[in-house]
């Protein structure tokens, strides 16, 4: 269920990461308890590590879910990020050295314009958002993670691409020294993804900047990266440095390695299985068992409507 979450609902209500409770609950009277002489000194967080890894979050998101989140750890801790290692364990340990400083984005194609943004302008350019959404894998494993960012449309906006533009185009970025999964052929690189217009400029695709209140993790896709709740999470290109703009469909990363397995849409639907595994069915990381899948991954009401009349099965 989608609910809209007001302001007066602190972050630290629906996060079970403890770095986050404590810097939202904690860390306001730490000084007087420090002064009891009931906390070290040392155990306390430093301003500078605040000011490093903690984002200005504007407002609530208006769409998020109320669910069990997942924890931190595991969400940062078992990621899929081919670029450094087919490993969902070893990313974090690949990408720990990942620079993401200076970072730009080109803005390409079917545009008034071509452009650059630098990441710290385009930080500047919109306020950040926190909304928590499902993510669903294609591997039938899903968490729940409460992203920080901003409407992909309104990035779209200040692009203001032309009326010939159909389709938006993200590339991950293709660096042979800093990712070693570079080296390998287990996909076409650079990673490609894309959307349909009217996906792109749906107001619960966004671009994020960050997760649990904080900077992006480096093996999250830092230090931004695509979110579309409704669609299995290879949609999400991470670490883009180039956004164009298309007449036509764009070949995509998965569609071109194996289009008998992976197609341009990837809604999530347990109608139309995988041809190794079943898609009805899915594991939510941190729990026991397995749960019923959601047709669009529980957006129904938000996104059916994009896709009026295709059949979901041949179009998947």
């Amino acid at each position: 269920m989608l609910v809209k979450i007001g302001s007066d609902i602190k972050s630290s209500e629906i996060t079970p990461k403890k770095l986050y409770i404590n810097r939202r609950k904690f860390i306001a009277g730490t000084a007087a308890v420090a002064g009891m002489g009931l906390i070290k000194p040392s155990s306390l967080f430093s301003f500078q590590e605040q000011k490093e890894t903690r984002l200005n979050i504007a407002k609530k998101g208006e769409y998020t879910v109320v669910e069990k989140l997942t924890s931190y750890e595991e969400a940062t801790g078992y990621t899929n990020y081919y670029e450094f290692s087919t490993s969902k364990r070893e990313t974090i340990k690949l990408a720990k050295d990942f620079k993401t400083r200076p970072w730009q984005v080109s803005v390409e194609g079917e545009v008034e314009k071509p452009l650059k943004f630098d990441i710290e302008e385009i930080l500047q350019m919109f306020p950040l958002e926190e909304r928590v959404y499902r993510w669903r894998c294609v591997e039938a494993w899903g968490m729940i993670i409460p992203w920080v960012g901003f409407p992909l449309a309104e990035f779209i906006k200040k692009c203001a691409p032309t009326s010939d533009a159909k389709f938006v185009e993200f590339t991950t970025i293709y660096d042979r020294k800093q990712m070693p999964g570079l080296r390998t052929d287990v996909l076409p690189w650079p990673y490609v993804e894309g959307l349909r217009m009217d996906e792109a400029m749906h107001p619960l695709a966004i671009l994020s900047v960050g997760m649990y209140g904080e900077v992006l993790p480096n093996q999250n896709g830092a230090p931004l990266r695509l979110v579309v709740p409704w669609k299995y999470g290879f949609k999400g290109a991470k670490s883009i440095v180039k956004i164009r703009f298309m007449k036509k469909m764009p070949r995509t990363a998965w569609n071109k390695k194996r289009p008998e397995e992976y197609g341009f849409y990837a809604n999530v639907n347990p109608n139309v299985n995988h041809p190794r595994w079943t898609q009805a069915t899915e594991r939510r990381i941190g729990e026991e068992g397995r749960r019923e899948t959601l047709m669009f991954n529980g957006y129904t009401d938000e996104v059916e409507s994009l896709y009026s009349g295709m059949d979901l099965k041949k179009y998947y």
